[in-house]
């Protein structure tokens, strides 16, 4: 995206980077969020477009948001390991075991690396599958994208509340908190726009989030 400085790090993610949409107005929509993102208003950047349909509107910016995710983390890999990070937590009183539904239902212990692993896995999962994500123009979205949506949402802000508590001296050191701090509002202004995550599932960044949102909304 323009708006973010990318240092000499850039080339480490997580997994390739997944493109937009192509059915319907899914490039066209990226423009628009890239203009608005370069123009610097983060609040902007995150309405509906008016006339432009909100199922498309949220698939687009939910690969982008993976992108973002994947970039971040892939900057940090090397220090995220099994050993520095045997769970998956967000501070002491907050851990994340993993679970799909289906090939894991029963919530299980993973290290931090092999839980992101299995996050990222279930999100390109979910949007290659042409039934959820749909990639021909008129083809219908199903009824229950808002809820994959929800879900998708939840588990990427698990891993910013991991790399903040975790790995933020890190972040410092490679001097990538100012895009953190963007990318990270920016996904907080996204997910508070349209309600996707729920608020307790936010408490483990909460002395971040509050500023954020009392100053743009």
């Amino acid at each position: 995206m323009s708006l973010f400085g990318r240092s000499s790090r850039s080339q480490l993610t997580f997994r390739p980077k997944k493109s937009s949409p192509s059915g319907s107005k899914g490039l066209q929509l990226k423009k628009h969020i890239d203009a608005t993102l370069g123009s610097g208003n983060l609040r902007e950047a995150v309405r509906l477009p008016i006339g432009e349909d909100l199922n498309e509107w949220l698939a687009v910016n939910t690969v982008d948001f993976f992108n973002q995710v994947n970039f971040l983390y892939g900057t940090l890999m090397e220090f995220c390991t099994s050993s520095t990070c045997p769970i998956m937590s967000a501070g002491p009183k907050y851990e994340y075991r993993w679970a799909d539904g289906v090939k894991v239902k029963k919530p299980v212990q993973v290290s931090a690396p092999k839980y992101v692993e299995y996050l990222m896995d279930w999100v390109e999962s979910q949007l290659d599958d042409e039934a959820i994500f749909p990639q021909k123009i008129g083809a219908p979205f199903p009824q229950n994208f808002r809820e994959v949506i929800r879900t998708i949402f939840k588990r990427l802000f698990r891993v910013y509340a991991h790399m903040y508590h975790s790995h933020f001296q890190m972040i410092l050191k490679l001097k990538e908190e100012a895009h953190l701090s963007t990318c990270f509002k920016h996904f907080v202004l996204f997910t508070w726009e349209f309600h996707l995550i729920d608020r307790v599932e936010l408490a483990p960044l909460n002395e971040l989030i509050e500023p954020i949102v009392f100053r743009y909304f």
